[in-house]
């Protein structure tokens, strides 16, 4: 996969999510040890005030030079490049709590990034923690960033999160929903979709024939209709179509061995029914290299999985390993297609 980098070199925009978090400070960390696969050409898009505050937070003095446009720049030069949208002084914003300011204004940032997307001039879109709450309340009257995404990417049809550990990667028939809500939403339709977008995304990552663990809803996978019908009704025969029009997909697994299987290498990813299925295995497994990445949408779009940790903020030891691996994979999935639309 790399050397389809090498030889495509995506443009990434880099955001360095919400300045009352340590978004700024785990991306300037990156950006010193320039920690992303070689021949990627990646822009901080933002706010020359904040990535100021960065570098003093993580302790880090790198070259950056101001360029008007992503089109503008010139990649020959060795100072990271930065389009400088003045539109954010965390001077006047506090640190380390929720500020629908600040959130409002992240919202702004990523609403560029994704016109300079969608114009062209950027292939994808890796962005430090931010703070939902605080953007909710900042008036992005979205339950998460990924509706957002969709919206503003004009996108119609299924996408999802998908949650990257170093030993697999989940995605999610349900996501930020009620349960209640959630066990109506298990349809044939929604099993497919998620399985064809997992098979889809994970092929972007690298893998070239993925193999992917569907896990059951019900516990004991429904124990032969005992404690629910949707193994056999739902799941079991949407797995074997798929199955049978070359997916190699698995299930259902029950949930309390699909992650099992997972971890000792038999799937590259599992589907689950609902969000907390798999992200308690997520976070329990990798935690501080776990990255959310938003598939099925035009542009590529990929975040640590952790938050914005308001409790060690200006504390200057902020783990960046997350967002670096959010940047491998920012830059992998987006030269594969790249790589796609070539041929």
């Amino acid at each position: 996969m790399d050397e389809i980098v090498a030889r495509v070199r995506p443009v990434i925009g880099l955001m360095l999510g919400d300045p009352t978090g340590i978004g700024p400070e785990i991306a300037c960390r990156m950006m010193a040890r320039r920690a992303w696969p070689e021949g990627a050409r990646v822009v901080i898009v933002g706010d020359a005030r904040v990535l100021a505050l960065g570098q003093r937070d993580a302790g880090t003095a790198f070259p950056v030079r101001a360029w008007p446009s992503v089109t503008a720049i010139d990649w020959s030069d060795p100072a990271l490049p930065l389009v400088d949208l003045g539109n954010m002084d965390p001077a006047g914003l506090p640190r380390a709590e929720a500020s629908p300011e600040s959130g409002r204004l992240c919202g702004e940032t990523l609403a560029r990034m994704i016109e300079l997307a969608l114009a062209g001039e950027l292939d994808g879109i890796c962005f430090a923690p931010l703070n939902k709450g605080a953007m909710f309340r900042g008036g992005w009257n979205y339950h998460d960033e990924h509706q957002m995404f969709a919206a503003l990417t004009g996108h119609r049809g299924f996408f999802g999160e998908m949650n990257v550990i170093d030993l697999f990667s989940t995605f999610r028939v349900t996501s930020h929903v009620a349960l209640r809500k959630a066990v109506d939403m298990v349809t044939p339709q929604r099993v497919a979709d998620a399985i064809g977008l997992a098979h889809r995304t994970l092929r972007e990552k690298g893998i070239a024939a993925p193999r992917i663990g569907v896990a059951a809803l019900n516990p004991h996978n429904g124990e032969g209709g005992l404690f629910g019908d949707e193994e056999l009704t739902i799941i079991g025969p949407t797995v074997e179509r798929l199955r049978a029009e070359g997916i190699d997909c698995t299930g259902p697994v029950s949930s309390d061995a699909v992650f099992i299987r997972a971890r000792g290498g038999h799937y590259d990813g599992v589907v689950m029914m609902y969000h907390d299925q798999g992200q308690i295995a997520t976070k329990l497994l990798g935690f501080h290299q776990g990255v959310t990445v938003t598939a099925g949408l035009p542009t590529v779009f990929t975040t640590p999985a952790h938050g914005t940790a308001f409790d060690i903020v200006g504390q200057g030891r902020a783990d960046p390993g997350a967002i670096e691996s959010a940047m491998a994979i920012a830059v992998r999935m987006a030269a594969a297609r790249r790589q796609a639309r070539a041929h």
